[in-house]
């Protein structure tokens, strides 16, 4: 029949507020939709960090020792695991000074082997416009 697209869009950064973790579950979870589609319909998500949102995206994060939570690092790589795309804004870090060897790359370590896509807003751009159903964070 189709696939259903979703765009989960990140734009804040991983302190002071819930959203971007919402992002997580919220589009990793999108999965367990399909048992309320018709036969043959799937549910594709992408999540996609822009703006302060990249720094949810970066490496070594420490939140189960400091503060007794799986780190959005940890749901992240889940999100690559299960194949579901995830892009980071080029522009937006290295307006943040962040490289790529700073950033969550892959989930090898878990067995995944989809890569996170380092890309230009205008392919992200490019993305939403063709996505119907988008939610930020």
């Amino acid at each position: 029949m189709g696939a259903l697209k979703l765009c989960f869009v990140v734009q804040r950064p991983p302190y002071k507020s819930e959203n971007p973790r919402l992002a997580l579950t919220h589009s990793i979870s999108s999965q367990t939709a399909e048992i309320h589609l018709e036969d043959g319909e799937t549910v594709v998500p992408t999540l996609i960090f822009v703006g302060d949102g990249v720094l949810n995206a970066t490496k070594n994060q420490q939140a189960m020792k400091l503060y007794g939570v799986t780190s959005t690092e940890s749901h992240i790589k889940n999100g690559l695991l299960i194949d579901m795309p995830i892009w980071v804004c080029k522009e937006d870090m290295e307006r943040l000074g962040l490289k790529e060897d700073q950033m969550i790359a892959d989930a090898e370590d878990m067995g995944a082997d989809l890569k996170t896509k380092f890309v230009s807003f205008a392919e992200i751009q490019k993305e939403i416009e063709a996505c119907p159903h988008l939610l930020f964070f």
